[in-house]
């Protein structure tokens, strides 16, 4: 991996490390479904300028259902289920959980795509669920009801962004990575304008939670997804894989620096054990033809 290509991965975990950080500001003040109505909409006007600006054919009217339920899988549910879990957990306990994607992502392949998962696979997704249990487990802070329930809320964004990135790439070949960007956005925003109409702020939110909303759309989504598909065309899909290592990492750290969340023993053991299951369900498994199986492609998403 060259200096530049190093250069965009740091900066997109960054910028995934730090969508945590946002939805902990924004959520509470707008409410999950309005937050993520409001960053898939900025998203998807700020990419469809882009690609008027580069003068970029999109194609997504032609496949507009199939982006309706990409949209809901990949963006809609998983960011509103974040938005909620934040409402009672701090950035990095949830950065920290929505590391467990890859996990969810080879179980949903051996549910859906019958890719039975090697022994590898098997132990870390047990190693997965240990570190969990400790993260959750082994904590300081009270597990209460609403607690326990965050933490089913981010377990379950997991398991959807595994479901979606399944859909994806099957539903992606032939697509431009900017058409599914945007087609994904938009798909997100249609499903649940209903919700965010009923589910309006009573009240004026304040600068740091606009602001939020803002960096979630700008940074988070538009630049982070245009980050994320130049590193795929650069180093290939398994390679960008290992920005699923330091999302976390960055989750953690802004949360401390700007949010003065502590950071407890178990914050730290659960992060290793999970990092650890996610190297062991990565683990290249090639089949007899030698190409990556699609859980390996989507794994890091």
């Amino acid at each position: 991996m060259s200096r530049k290509d190093l250069s965009i991965l740091i900066s997109l975990a960054l910028a995934w490390g730090a969508s945590f950080l946002f939805m902990r500001i924004a959520s509470p003040e707008f409410g999950p479904v309005f937050t993520t109505e409001l960053r898939v909409t900025l998203a998807a006007a700020a990419l469809l300028l882009y690609a008027l600006l580069t003068r970029r054919k999109l194609g997504i009217l032609k496949h507009w259902k199939s982006f309706l339920i990409l949209g809901a899988l990949n963006a809609a549910l998983p960011f509103t289920l974040i938005c909620m879990a934040e409402l009672h957990l701090n950035a990095s306990l949830a950065a920290i959980l929505n590391a467990t994607t890859p996990m969810f992502t080879a179980l949903a392949a051996w549910g859906t795509l019958g890719e039975k998962p090697g022994w590898s696979r098997i132990i870390g997704l047990i190693i997965g669920m240990t570190g969990v249990a400790v993260l959750v487990g082994w904590s300081p802070v009270p597990l209460e009801g609403r607690v326990l329930l965050s933490v089913i809320f981010s377990l379950g964004a997991a398991l959807a962004y595994g479901f979606g990135g399944l859909y994806a790439s099957r539903m992606g070949r032939g697509l431009e990575p900017l058409s599914l960007a945007i087609g994904q956005q938009l798909g997100a925003s249609v499903v649940l304008l209903p919700l965010a109409v009923i589910f309006v702020p009573r009240e004026m939110p304040s600068s740091a939670a606009i602001l939020s909303v803002i960096g979630l759309a700008l940074l988070c989504t538009s630049v982070a997804y245009l980050l994320y598909f130049r590193l795929i065309r650069s180093v290939g899909a398994v390679k960008t894989v290992s920005v699923t290592f330091l999302v976390p990492v960055f989750g953690i750290l802004w949360g401390v620096l700007l949010l003065d969340e502590p950071v407890y023993v178990n914050t730290v053991v659960g992060l290793v054990i999970i990092l650890l299951s996610v190297t062991l369900v990565n683990r290249p498994n090639r089949p007899k033809g030698g190409s990556l199986t699609e859980t390996q492609k989507q794994a890091g998403r």
